[in-house]
């Protein structure tokens, strides 16, 4: 590979871009293998930011704007800091019903975020969903792995507070 400046950027350590750089001398040699390679990678970071699309865009070869357009086109790729835990709020009809907007809106007060956004400690990252299954248990939350229904917004929050 031909000697690229590793990027400054306060969430990627040189630890990680040793990491990184195994991973893009893994996948160089192997044709359609950018989206294996940004998965991992984001793996490493926790997101993808332009710099290191820019880093690893010059590792494996291939032309910037063409994995910008890849890492922004998947869903499974974030630009974007996420948070320790990820709470996923059902916004589908049931849940909607039994005042899933009202939990939503108790979770922007308390925590200051809205749908897709993180929280400036990196603690939470919230995503509204169409669905989750769970119509039974509306309205309903997960965060990370774990599954919450029947929620009230002060519940809901309550159940927040045990994520650290």
């Amino acid at each position: 590979m031909a000697h690229v400046e590793r990027p400054q950027h306060p969430d990627i350590s040189n630890d990680m871009f040793d990491k990184i750089d195994e991973i893009i001398a893994v996948n160089r040699p192997r044709p359609g293998s950018i989206i294996t390679a940004l998965r991992e990678c984001q793996d490493m970071a926790g997101y993808l930011p332009v710099e290191l699309i820019d880093y690893i865009s010059h590792g494996m070869n291939i032309a910037p704007s063409e994995v910008f357009g890849i890492a922004s086109f998947y869903a499974l790729f974030s630009m974007e800091p996420k948070g320790r835990h990820t709470i996923k709020m059902c916004l589908g009809t049931a849940c909607y019903v039994k005042g899933v907007k009202q939990i939503m809106s108790r979770i922007h007060l308390e925590y200051g975020i809205g749908d897709s956004e993180t929280t400036e400690d990196r603690r939470f990252s919230l995503e509204a969903v169409r669905c989750l299954g769970a119509c039974g248990l509306a309205p309903v939350m997960i965060v990370d792995k774990d599954t919450y229904g029947a929620l009230s917004s002060d519940r809901a929050v309550e159940i927040l507070e045990k994520y650290e």
